[in-house]
């Protein structure tokens, strides 16, 4: 009988130990965005107003910063795991070693909907893209704004001492001079670009046939990728869900527009939402073209590979 006992309080005893020792479930991670106030981002303001992270499995927040440089630094800092960005960007970060990778598309321009426009000052004169052929185009330099200028003006023959750009980082600056024909021409995105012809400037060639150029891209550490790949997937099959809902009925999220700031007021009741494309990532040819002209401007010491810089495995 004593050793029966005795049985039992080695059997009670190893059970409480396994279970001790047994994995606890994990609780579901929170993936941090980073997004500037662009129309791009309103496929992830869909799926968290529609709860489709939540049906899917996954935690987001979103975190809302007013310039590039502050989402970068919340990425470096480890303070935001995702960010819609560009292709130059992840280069920047990964040209010593891979610290982003790109898992889709976020905007990329359609016929319909161009993502990035060089417009001219009605005051100039100039309606033509022959016309700017010499003449100063107010940019951002070293970004996308800067690659889309050459490239759209390239599609048209100019060679590279025809193509002349002045820095002019602030888009809103670019409006004012641009409307005071200060400026002659500028390189500007939608929907800024939408109000900028609203007040008169000149539409004289924009990305709608060029979609290979003026797109963007989501992005997350490669840390937190490796570290929640079933997160990353999840994220992604609720984004595919709403970028559905939103091309199938746009006015349904046009209040995103206003409570999120992501469209001038002028513009509320006028701008159409873009279509948004379905799941993807940008392809070999693309990543190479934004890699020469990086190289070319002396923006990246060496070539940054496309193989563990852009991935697609976690797309539905």
């Amino acid at each position: 009988m004593i050793k029966l006992k005795a049985w039992i309080v080695f059997a009670l005893a190893a059970g409480l130990l396994l279970q001790s020792c047994a994995p606890k479930p994990t609780e579901t991670p929170i993936l941090k965005i980073a997004l500037l106030p662009v129309i791009d981002a309103v496929p992830i303001y869909a799926a968290q107003q529609e709860g489709l992270f939540e049906k899917h499995g996954v935690q987001v927040e979103i975190i809302p910063v007013g310039a590039a440089p502050e989402r970068e630094q919340l990425i470096s800092a480890n303070q935001a795991d995702g960010e819609i960005n560009e292709t130059a960007s992840v280069m920047l970060f990964n040209r010593e070693s891979t610290q982003l990778q790109i898992v889709r598309y976020a905007l990329r321009p359609t016929a319909d909907s161009p993502h990035f426009y060089i417009l001219t000052s009605a005051k100039s004169g100039i309606t033509k893209v022959d016309q700017l052929k010499g003449v100063e185009i107010g940019v951002s330099q070293g970004t996308v704004i800067e690659y889309v200028t050459d490239r759209l003006l390239e599609s048209q023959g100019f060679t590279a001492d025809e193509i002349k750009v002045l820095a002019v980082p602030k888009i809103s600056d670019r409006m004012n001079l641009l409307a005071s024909g200060e400026l002659s021409a500028g390189t500007m995105p939608d929907p800024l670009a939408s109000l900028a012809m609203q007040q008169g400037s000149v539409n004289v060639i924009d990305d709608s046939k060029y979609p290979q150029y003026g797109y963007s891209v989501i992005s997350f550490r490669k840390a937190v990728i490796d570290a929640n790949p079933e997160a990353i997937k999840a994220f992604l099959a609720a984004l595919e869900e709403a970028t559905q809902q939103v091309n199938a009925d746009p006015a349904k999220f046009a209040n995103i527009m206003s409570e999120q700031k992501l469209v001038p007021a002028p513009l509320l009741t006028s701008y159409r939402l873009p279509t948004y494309p379905t799941a993807g990532v940008p392809t070999l040819d693309e990543w190479n073209d934004t890699m020469q002209w990086m190289l070319d401007k002396q923006l990246l010491p060496a070539k940054v590979d496309y193989s563990t810089s852009v991935t697609d495995q976690f797309l539905p």
